[in-house]
């Protein structure tokens, strides 16, 4: 942890600090970020395109084939969600290391992040068994418990591949701070989590809205005969509509791996002993090691 000290999200945070914070790194950083995300979002939406959606209209009076057709995709389905986690790990690794040191570059990380991503991906598929059970627990309280796992399990995943990458990939000590961690100011953690979250999707609302503008039309048809699935593959298929929507997806993306980074900065700061302070410029600085003990006061000596 002595080098990530010289990282410019680790610090005790405030709501404030931690918006702040993630505006800066982004904007510094956005370059890099974006066009990796860009690219790795269209290599997604390419991939979609091998899926024959058109089986699926074939199928829409006959739900026994159109689910054996669904599960004819499963494998695909999970070959895509396994590479989202790549590329997530990649981002990660950029974000946690290149501040350090600036030889870990987006490319280094490509190859770097491997030794992460194996274990990473254990935990996601551990993760996905117990939000399961919370998820089912939550149905008993219908829409607030519902709402309050998905938000709680949101909060757990934020942890675990900062986790891994500043502290190694030892599963089970990953498993184990990850609990820690994030029950660590948990109520904070969990609110941040909710305003992160409500971000995001005004994020993606908004620029959902200015994709569709081109394709008003083929929006209009899709309404008006749900049946026929022309208006909707011609749609998906669309080079222009692959790539707005992947640079609509470079734009936000890049903002996840940044705020995981400051929930985990923040509680290992805060576990250290750090504490939120304001410079002259109303900026809060980072925790430094000083911080951390008493500074003896002028007058009398005695620590403070």
């Amino acid at each position: 942890m002595e080098s990530f000290q010289n990282h410019p999200l680790y610090k005790v945070h405030s709501l404030d600090t931690v918006m702040s914070s993630l505006w800066d790194f982004y904007r510094k950083k956005f370059l890099v970020l974006f066009i990796a995300s860009f690219i790795m979002s269209a290599g997604v939406h390419l991939l979609t395109l091998t899926f024959n959606f058109s089986k699926l209209y074939e199928n829409i009076n006959d739900p026994a084939a159109m689910l054996e057709q669904m599960k004819g995709w499963m494998l695909p389905i999970l070959g895509m969600s396994v590479l989202g986690l790549l590329f997530t790990t990649i981002l990660q690794h950029y974000v946690m290391l290149n501040p350090v040191d600036s030889n870990n570059t987006i490319f280094s990380s490509v190859y770097k992040s491997l030794k992460y991503f194996f274990p990473y991906l254990i935990m996601v598929i551990l993760l996905a068994f117990f939000g399961t059970f919370a998820m089912i627990l939550g149905l008993f309280l219908l829409v607030i418990g519902m709402f309050f796992a998905l938000l709680y399990i949101l909060t757990i995943s934020m942890f675990m591949l900062p986790i891994l990458i500043a502290e190694g990939p030892d599963i089970g000590n990953a498993i184990g701070r990850t609990i820690r961690l994030s029950h660590r100011g948990f109520w904070s953690n969990l609110g941040w989590v909710a305003v992160f979250l409500l971000i995001l999707i005004i994020i993606s609302m908004v620029g959902s809205a200015i994709i569709a503008i081109p394709f008003t039309g083929s929006f209009f048809k899709m309404i008006s005969n749900p049946l026929d699935p022309g208006p909707m593959l011609n749609f998906i298929k669309n080079p222009l509509y692959i790539v707005l929507s992947s640079l609509v997806n470079a734009i936000y993306l890049p903002l996840m791996p940044i705020f995981a980074a400051i929930l985990y900065f923040n509680a290992v700061a805060s576990e250290e002993g750090g504490q939120v302070t304001l410079s002259d410029n109303n900026e809060p600085p980072k925790v430094t090691v000083e911080d951390l003990y008493a500074k003896p006061r002028e007058e009398d000596g005695t620590a403070v």
